[in-house]
C-alpha cells in the first residue's frame, strides 16, 4: 500500500474504476450472447435482442471499453448472423 495520500486515493479510484468496467465488460458479453443464442434458436425475439446488443456495445465503445473498429466489427457480426438466419 502507498504512504503519499495522493496514490493512495489513486489506487482506491482505480479500483472503483476497474470494479465498473469490469460489470459492464460483463453486461456486454451477456447482451452479446443472448442475441447469439436467439439468432441461433430462431426465436422470435432475435431482431430485438440483436438490437439491445447492438445498444450495447455502442455504450462500451463510447465509454472506452472496447475500441471503436472492435466495436463495429462485433455489430457487424450479429447483423450478418442475424440477416443469414
Amino acid at each position: 500500500m502507498p504512504n503519499i495520500k495522493s496514490a493512495k486515493k489513486r489506487v482506491e479510484v482505480s479500483r472503483a474504476n476497474n470494479e465498473r468496467n469490469k460489470a459492464a465488460r460483463s453486461a456486454l458479453k451477456t447482451a452479446i450472447k443472448k442475441a447469439n443464442t436467439a439468432i441461433d434458436a430462431k426465436a422470435d425475439n432475435a431482431e430485438a435482442a440483436v438490437k439491445d446488443a447492438v445498444v450495447s456495445i455502442d455504450k462500451a465503445a463510447g465509454k472506452g471499453l472496447l475500441h471503436k473498429n472492435n466495436a463495429a466489427r462485433k455489430k457487424s457480426a450479429l447483423t450478418k448472423k442475424l440477416n443469414k438466419a
